[in-house]
């Protein structure tokens, strides 16, 4: 169990770090925030300043105070369900990993809503003739590449490492 608690520490730190350090790059550090639009390598890479105020694409977005601190505490409490679902030794190693990377996502974008009132999204990318039209992080990127392994992942064991 200590093995998982500390992938779970490990990932998630270097998840919610990746990710704070890219948005204090991009939204402060190259103004994103005023400038809206950088090129980078269009179309498969472009800076695209989209605030989020809901989930998935805007999703339930009203920008209301109420449904800010509702996503807010939604994302702690699923981390912290998470996480004691690893520290209790019911997942393995690869597992926790998994875990590491939605909490570490979940709580970067939670920081974004205490932070700024919505979570900043600003990476868009674009290829083979498909216009993507919506922008995200890399706390989002995080959040769906754990989500991805764990249904992926044979039942979990404690054992696997």
């Amino acid at each position: 169990m200590r093995a998982q608690g500390y992938w779970l520490a490990v990932t998630a730190g270097a998840v919610l770090a990746l990710d704070r350090a890219t948005k204090w790059a991009v939204v402060e550090g190259l103004n994103l925030a005023e400038v809206l639009r950088i090129e980078v390598a269009p179309p498969y890479l472009v800076f695209q300043m989209a605030w989020n105020r809901g989930i998935n694409f805007g999703l339930f977005g009203s920008g209301s105070d109420a449904a800010r601190w509702f996503l807010v505490a939604l994302a702690v409490a699923i981390s912290a369900g998470l996480s004691v679902w690893v520290l209790r030794g019911a997942a393995g190693r690869r597992a926790a990993v998994a875990v590491g990377a939605i909490v570490g996502g979940a709580l970067g974008n939670a920081w974004d809503r205490i932070g700024y009132g919505a979570v900043a999204d600003f990476l868009n990318m674009s290829c083979c003739g498909i216009d993507n039209p919506y922008a995200f992080n890399v706390a989002d990127t995080a959040i769906f590449a754990g989500a991805l392994a764990l249904l992926l992942l044979p039942t979990p064991r404690a054992d696997d490492g």
